[in-house]
């Protein structure tokens, strides 16, 4: 079995959900379409699609090996256009992962300069504020805040970002400003309880104050527009609150206690061997994100 045009016809029966329909685009007999199949599923040792009178879909396992065919097939075609001296163009769908508001803030202004370079290309991007499995969940490139577990991914750091608590003017001229982290338990405090949130409060000297916060909201705009208004402190990481900071509208406190900064990497699993679309989009987030003055 010719095994690359056993995974063309599976990704072409795949995506027109239809055995005939696959045939006719590939021009090749409907019989010869459904025993290539059927040899593909007797090789790999489980079925790869639920045919009905009606339609073809893919189960469980097909559509990890219609990923894993669509991605083997870009690369054997980047390798033939790279041997015929073309420079591969991106193709296809990139899938972009980050948290919530790094990812609206500072990655969504990336993609959409993306997508203008490279009109033929599409992109989703998908902001959450939780750990999320890149190859389980199908994204081609995350961008990642914080020291990283060792996965064997590629990992590219563009910059680091500071930990910082702030409150508005009018609640520290109320309730004063506190001079070391022991006094955070004198004041109202607002936290996020975002997946990486910790009631534990480190500190550069090695300090930890546990943290009994008056109100936990779900987001960090929540706890930054409470603080805003002068009514709790909080803390976030600093490109959150860098124009509330510059304008007044918060003040930095403790600054003498934070910890270093954290990390800022653009992680993706394929290293050298990821395909045009994700090295494009590495290359650009790269760039962009080493130049952002608030990450130096």
């Amino acid at each position: 079995m010719d095994r690359w045009l056993a995974m063309r016809i599976f990704v072409q029966v795949a995506e027109t959900a239809s055995f005939a329909k696959a045939a006719r685009q590939m021009q090749l007999s409907a019989p010869v379409v459904t025993r290539t199949v059927a040899a593909l599923e007797e090789l790999v040792g489980g079925r790869l699609l639920i045919r009905t009178t009606r339609s073809v879909k893919t189960t469980e396992a097909g559509a990890r090996y219609l990923e894993d065919c669509r991605r083997i097939l870009g690369e054997i075609a980047e390798a033939e256009a790279a041997a015929a001296g073309h420079h591969a163009r991106p193709a296809g769908t990139l899938a972009v992962t980050a948290s919530f508001m790094f990812g609206q803030m500072h990655v969504l202004p990336i993609v959409t300069e993306y997508l203008d370079l490279y009109p033929d290309m599409r992109a989703r991007t998908f902001f959450i504020d939780r750990p999320v499995n890149i190859v389980e969940e199908g994204m081609d490139v995350a961008i990642r805040i914080g020291h990283l577990p060792d996965s064997g991914f590629t990992a590219i750091q563009v910059g680091s970002v500071s930990q910082v608590i702030c409150a508005a003017p009018d609640y520290l001229r109320q309730h004063g400003t506190p001079a070391s982290p022991t006094d955070l338990k004198q004041h109202r405090i607002v936290t996020s309880t975002s997946a990486w949130a910790s009631p534990e409060w480190r500190f550069a000297d090695g300090q930890r104050v546990l943290i009994d916060a008056v109100l936990q909201t779900n987001t960090n705009e929540a706890a930054i527009s409470t603080a805003r208004k002068g009514w709790a402190m909080t803390r976030v990481l600093a490109y959150q609150v860098a124009a509330d900071l510059k304008e007044g509208r918060l003040q930095r406190v403790l600054r003498e206690f934070e910890e270093p900064p954290l990390p800022i990497h653009v992680l993706y699993p394929e290293g050298r061997h990821s395909p045009a679309k994700v090295r494009a989009f590495i290359d650009l987030a790269v760039s962009r994100l080493r130049n952002n003055p608030l990450f130096r």
